[in-house]
């Protein structure tokens, strides 16, 4: 760490000189343009930047299957480049086909151009348009829905109703890397964190929340799959299940209500709510557990499996809570 003296200049304009190596290793010299982003009692210098937006390439030449082309796309979507080149020595039908459906399970992410030994895809949203907090709470909707749906579909042995769970998780999906896309980018550029209007922890809390939201709409796709595998149950184990969903799910209910809570009172009251209410769920658990060894052992390792996805839910909104507390707490 190096430090340096605050000196005033003309009685009232206060200046303090750059470290020359981290001014040479940012091609920082006379006459440059510098940024400077306040947080509270921090003040962050960065250089200008006249382009403000950023490309990257990667070489997909060994990258034939469309699970990897899949996750090449979406790890240069998460790092935060505007412009995304994806070269090889000569772009098969297979991977341009690939490349085409991974960007359709973007948000913003466009086909912008194809040649013969590439595709460009380019990121066509504003950060000043992007919102970390609606898309957390989009995502709760729709996490908690195809949970509530999945189980409807598994106690009522509804196809059509699964498959819905199913597809309803690539949206999820979506959400998710955006909230990883927009994290990536405010801790790399100061100015995102300003055009977005948070502040890089509360991106942080918010893209941690996500996280479990993702995880919610996993175990629910998991119950949808399940599913689509058994045939009808007893009424007992089917009401048992409803009841247990709904207390699982109203954990991250609570806490996501302590998240999105403008009043940190509120906030640490909601949070605390939420905590309390997983004691229900693991004793929900355990009665539903002693209560499935009466059916026959396929039927009942499968209950189990339900059973435990939706305990797993109330977990991951406890998890949710204690991102809402650390919010709420005040700054060091």
């Amino acid at each position: 760490m190096e430090t340096r003296k605050v000196q005033v200049t003309g009685g009232s304009t206060y200046t303090v000189s750059l470290p020359k190596e981290w001014a040479t290793d940012n091609e920082v010299a006379a006459g440059s343009v510098v940024e400077f982003h306040s947080e509270e009692d921090l003040l962050l210098v960065t250089p200008h930047d006249d382009e403000g937006r950023t490309e990257g390439r990667m070489d997909v030449t060994g990258l034939t299957t469309d699970h990897e082309l899949t996750r090449a796309v979406m790890t240069m979507y998460v790092s935060g480049f505007d412009a995304i080149v994806l070269e090889t020595d000569r772009m098969t039908a297979s991977q341009r086909r690939a490349i085409r459906d991974a960007s359709q399970r973007l948000v913003g992410l466009e086909v912008i151009e194809e040649r013969p030994n590439a595709m460009v895809l380019q990121d066509l949203l504003d950060s000043s348009e992007l919102s970390i907090q609606n898309a957390v709470t989009r995502m709760r909707l729709v996490s908690l829905t195809m949970l509530e749906d999945a189980v409807e579909a598994f106690v009522e042995d509804d196809d059509a109703l699964a498959n819905d769970v199913i597809e309803r998780d690539d949206d999820v999906d979506r959400l998710w890397y955006l909230t990883s896309r927009v994290l990536r980018q405010v801790l790399r550029n100061p100015t995102a964190a300003t055009e977005i209007g948070f502040d890089r922890e509360t991106c942080f809390d918010l893209q941690s929340t996500a996280r479990q939201l993702e995880r919610i709409a996993d175990h629910a796709t998991k119950i949808a799959e399940l599913a689509l595998e058994t045939g009808e149950i007893p009424e007992a184990a089917a009401e048992s299940l409803r009841e247990l969903r709904r207390e699982a799910a109203q954990v991250p209910e609570t806490s996501m209500d302590a998240i999105l809570a403008d009043d940190s009172d509120e906030a640490v009251e909601r949070a605390t709510e939420a905590r309390s209410q997983i004691g229900t769920v693991t004793e929900r658990s355990r009665a539903i557990d002693a209560e499935i060894h009466e059916y026959d052992a396929e039927l009942a390792q499968t209950l189990g499996l339900v059973t435990d996805s939706l305990s797993r839910t109330a977990d991951y909104g406890g998890n949710i809570a204690e991102s809402a507390l650390q919010m709420a707490a005040p700054s060091p």
